[in-house]
């Protein structure tokens, strides 16, 4: 029972982890381009982790399998990539320049 809470509390402080460095990329990083990367990448990995972890607290500690999580989990893998390629081909369509520094520009 130990190592399951160990793994639950990894499983939080990790996904918390990664949604603040998303969030740091977010309000440090230059341009739409990079910054569309910090907030994808944290919402599928860091609330994928956080909701993991109180699926695994759910199904374990209460009477049944917690279906909310693993169906937000999934919806949040299927929706997360998806809108952020639309913002990016929004910020494409609308000629929104990157910083000059960037590097492996393909669309240019």
């Amino acid at each position: 029972m130990v190592i399951l809470e160990v793994s639950i509390s990894l499983f939080l402080v990790i996904g918390a982890l990664i949604a603040l460095i998303g969030t740091i990329g977010l309000a440090r990083l230059p341009d739409i381009y990079t910054r569309l990367h910090g907030p994808a990448k944290a919402s599928t990995l860091g609330v994928g982790a956080t909701l993991f972890g109180s699926f695994l607290y759910f199904t374990f500690f209460t009477e049944g399998v917690s279906m909310q999580e693993a169906l937000i989990t999934a919806f949040l893998f299927v929706t997360a990539p998806v809108s952020a390629n639309m913002i990016a081909k929004a910020a494409l369509h609308r000629g929104l320049k990157c910083v000059s520094n960037t590097k492996n520009k393909p669309w240019q």
